[in-house]
């Protein structure tokens, strides 16, 4: 149990609650172009950011534990620094160390797996997101995997792959499946049998999160465990036909199935098998992971469940130990804000719709599910609608904003955060249209929350996780606009290397501290020692420093 946080005798307590926004991928874009943030109607964010103490945060790379500062940040990572307000090596970072020092192979659970598959004389299967976008798996981490697996006397192995498509270029699938169907063919040249098995775009198949849509992971279960679909020879071919014949961009793509006869598929999931789900973020990783390991499955028909050794490429869920096996022992976050707060007697509301329920939540809270104390806090989830983000740009916004205002006004709480998804989930889609007008809804919600802080002498800090919808066309090395075959501009469905604001408003400011925030280059960590100060509290002198600049 924490210790209470010591009170700031300087700073002069606010009538109202600190409101805190995160605007998820928002960011300052580096080109005007492309722009979907900057290029968007939002009266109210350019008022804050002309006339409130504002600055600029990193939110990827090394400022959020990523392997280097080329690295995306993302909503886990990203709601991790903001909810302990220190830098923690992150899954991918500990993924890569644990495989370049051999750790992960020499650990119980590779070697189980490995004695799984040889003593059954079985097949070893992976299933995880098919890219090098390093936000919820890389293709590095499978290879080195499958070369181990190689090494270890496994003689068939199936790969079941998931199309990304928004952590890396929207049509850069075949960039990947055709060097690993070479790397695939060096394997089998000395007389293994690795191949891969079945697929589908992410937003498709198996990657749901949050329960918003089971059918996604029953979808996968029939793919990759049953071997059911539209047959195909080689997933080159079947990317190649899907496209034509649905015109979607990776993420979007149908599920395939691999068969050589057009009646068998080449990799179904069987008793004995072994399966190793490659993905090292958790929310897209615990609904898949459920499918194989609970007995009773409620969510869809999943017929016989398989006796298979199933593993995770880290634990999804610390405080459910979900999944029983894993390969890489994910970060020990603790002395979140949080938990500070409980210990402090501050009532809390954290407030979103489902897509980002769990960030303001478990990662939040350090990778904790429930509550540190339920007579202090009030979590709020708005169910999501089920529809293409593009098709209803402003999601839940106006939902989230009405539980927010209602909050604010009735005083029961003093620390309120909030997550607007619009931007991420959005911008994931690629549709310039849609993101502008998601961002303009976003900001008027925005508007709605200011005037509800001000009524009631709270404060406000406004921020993101990440950015995404600052950064929406490609660009080449020299700074131009990419364009495809038919002169089209090549979209942008990842997240952005861009900085995020800091925006502080404070309608009832005594001076406490000064108007010009922090510039020396913090990063989204720095919020939560933000918070601290502006609810009268001390910040920890391990966590990283606030933007405020005090006066005393």
């Amino acid at each position: 149990m924490l210790n209470a946080l010591e009170k700031n005798s300087n700073f002069k307590d606010r009538r109202g609650p600190v409101v805190l926004a995160i605007l998820d991928g928002v960011g300052f874009g580096k080109y005007k172009d492309g722009d979907g943030f900057l290029n968007a109607s939002t009266p109210v964010l350019d008022k804050l950011m002309e006339t409130c103490p504002m600055t600029r945060l990193q939110a990827h790379g090394t400022a959020v534990g990523m392997p280097s500062d080329e690295d995306m940040g993302n909503s886990e990572v990203g709601h991790n620094a903001i909810g302990c307000g220190r830098v923690f090596a992150q899954g991918a970072k500990l993924v890569q160390e644990a495989i370049e020092s051999k750790q992960v192979f020499d650990g119980q659970t590779w070697k189980e797996a490995v004695a799984n598959t040889l003593g059954k004389n079985s097949t070893m299967h992976f299933l995880g997101l098919f890219s090098d976008g390093n936000v919820h798996s890389n293709i590095a981490h499978l290879r080195a995997m499958l070369e181990q697996a190689k090494a270890d006397g496994i003689k068939k192995v199936r790969i079941h792959i998931l199309l990304d498509g928004r952590d890396v270029p929207e049509t850069s699938a075949l960039e990947f499946v055709d060097p690993f169907e070479e790397f695939l063919a060096g394997l089998n040249a000395s007389g293994v049998d690795f191949r891969i098995a079945s697929g589908g775009g992410r937003m498709q198949i198996t990657m749901d999160r949050y329960g918003a849509d089971w059918s996604m992971v029953e979808r996968g279960w029939k793919t990759h465990v049953l071997g059911q679909g539209d047959y195909f020879k080689s997933a080159h071919e079947a990317i190649v036909a899907l496209r034509d014949k649905t015109g979607a961009i990776d993420q979007d793509l149908p599920p395939f199935v691999i068969s050589d006869d057009g009646k068998t598929p080449v990799g179904p999931v069987v008793d004995g098998d072994t399966m190793v789900f490659f993905n090292f973020r958790g929310d897209r990783s615990i609904e898949i992971t459920a499918a194989f390991e609970e007995d009773e499955m409620t969510k869809f028909d999943r017929g016989p469940k398989p006796d298979v050794y199933y593993c995770g490429m880290m634990e999804y869920d610390g405080d459910l130990h979900v999944p029983k096996n894993y390969l890489v022992t994910p970060p020990a976050i603790d002395k979140t804000l949080g938990e500070y707060l409980c210990a402090s007697g501050v009532t809390q509301l954290a407030v979103s719709e489902t897509q980002k329920f769990g960030h303001v939540t478990y990662f939040f809270n350090g990778n904790r599910s429930g509550m540190f104390d339920q007579k202090l806090e009030k979590y709020v989830e708005v169910p999501s609608d089920i529809v293409p983000f593009e098709q209803r740009p402003w999601m839940k916004c106006a939902e989230i904003t009405d539980v927010v205002v209602k909050a604010i006004a009735g005083g029961e709480y003093k620390f309120i955060r909030l997550n607007l998804a619009n931007g991420d989930m959005v911008g994931h889609t690629g549709n310039m249209q849609a993101v502008q007008v998601a961002m303009g809804a976003v900001d008027i919600c925005v508007g709605r929350i200011m005037e509800a802080v001000r009524k009631a002498g709270g404060t406000m800090i406004v921020t993101a996780d990440h950015g995404n919808s600052d950064d929406m066309y490609e660009y080449d090395k020299k700074g131009n606009i990419k364009r495809n075959a038919d002169c089209s501009i090549c979209r942008k469905t990842s997240h952005s290397l861009n900085p995020v604001p800091c925006i502080v408003y404070d309608p009832e400011y005594q001076g406490e501290y000064k108007k010009q925030l922090r510039e020396d280059n913090l990063g989204i960590s720095s919020i939560t020692a933000t918070c601290m100060e502006l609810l009268g509290f001390k910040p920890p002198a391990e966590y990283d420093k606030s933007v405020l600049i005090m006066k005393n």
